[in-house]
């Protein structure tokens, strides 16, 4: 039979009351009758009751993680990132992969409700007027990573995409290249990928190159959207470069050229984001624009619990540092 908290002030010589402050952590109990009862809680094994205990201090030391895709590589490295700080301040997780799909990432906002979660840590591939309107509605304590709401109205851990985009088509400009396909998200998707064709789009203007229409091909994230993007763009137009939003379409989009007799960098030259792991054994070895991915996720938890636990926090917005990595899809 699992030892009961009358058990553990048994055990300690202390009432009951007692022990449910040390549980609590309140500062009223000195040193020596701390240690008593920690020390009888180890020698029974005491396990508190999660629930009763969290409908008395309405928290449940439970942290929900929202992300669009478990199976891109990028989301899982913020998740370990945010679930290494929830361990050492000892909140559980739990993670909801809501497959880019906007209804279920209300009803999972709805679910970690129920749940009685402390707060959300929300990654969106767009957060839209209805998500947000949820989650004010809800009244969960949320940090977004690796996305901004319109407004700025909610604390958030990003890179400055726009600036980072910019930099990398401005890297293919600077080697010579002047037809610079772009494959990636469509700005009018309020999300990080967005606005890397903001960047792609400005980096062209200063260097006064037309956007030609048909080197810009708007879709998902997968490998397959770069494979069909490219192929899609060559039947329209001369291509000496692509600049792709996310790692994994310039993986899809290397595939199909060399599927076509393409030599990358030698004919086309390659630029991915985010540095997921499979970007350094592919092959060719991606050249892109890392993320802080693991720093993203860890930040983003450090903000959360201080908020959760009523904390002030440094700063409501954090831009993280991004960089350039150049490897063997981009010509030395």
């Amino acid at each position: 039979m699992a030892a009961s908290i009358k058990d553990v002030a048994k055990e300690a010589g202390v009432s009951i009351a007692t022990v449910s402050r040390v549980l609590n952590d309140v500062d009223v109990v000195n040193d020596d009758t701390k240690k008593k009862v920690v020390d009888a809680i180890k020698k029974l094994g005491y396990r508190p009751n999660i629930v009763a205990r969290s409908l008395k201090t309405q928290k449940t030391s439970t942290i929900g993680i929202i992300i669009p895709d478990i199976s891109n590589q990028f989301y899982p490295e913020i998740v370990r990132g945010a679930e290494d700080v929830a361990n050492i301040y000892d909140y559980n997780i739990i993670l909801c992969n809501t497959d880019m799909d906007v209804e279920k990432e209300m009803e999972y906002l709805k679910v970690l409700r129920e749940k009685m979660v402390d707060g959300v840590l929300y990654m969106s591939n767009s957060l839209g007027k209805n998500t947000i309107e949820l989650i004010n509605k809800l009244e969960i304590p949320t940090v977004l990573v690796e996305t901004i709401d319109k407004d700025n109205s909610f604390p958030s851990v990003v890179i400055d995409n726009e600036q980072a985009a910019y930099d990398a088509v401005k890297y293919l400009i600077d080697k010579g290249n002047n037809k610079i396909a772009y494959i990636g998200s469509d700005e009018e998707n309020f999300n990080a990928a967005a606005l890397r064709y903001v960047g792609y789009k400005r980096a062209l203007r200063e260097k006064d190159i037309n956007l030609n229409p048909h080197l810009v091909h708007f879709g998902g994230m997968k490998p397959n959207d770069g494979y069909e993007g490219i192929l899609s763009i060559l039947n329209e137009a001369e291509v000496d470069a692509v600049f792709c939003a996310g790692d994994e379409i310039a993986m899809g989009v290397i595939n199909a050229l060399r599927e076509k007799g393409i030599d990358v960098p030698n004919d086309i030259e390659v630029v991915g984001f985010d540095n997921i792991y499979a970007s350094e054994i592919f092959y060719p070895k991606l050249t892109t624009v890392a993320q802080p991915m693991y720093d993203m996720g860890s930040v983003g938890m450090r903000m959360l619990i201080k908020i959760i636990n009523k904390q002030s926090i440094e700063e409501k917005h954090y831009v993280l540092p991004y960089k350039m990595i150049e490897r063997n899809s981009t010509k030395k």
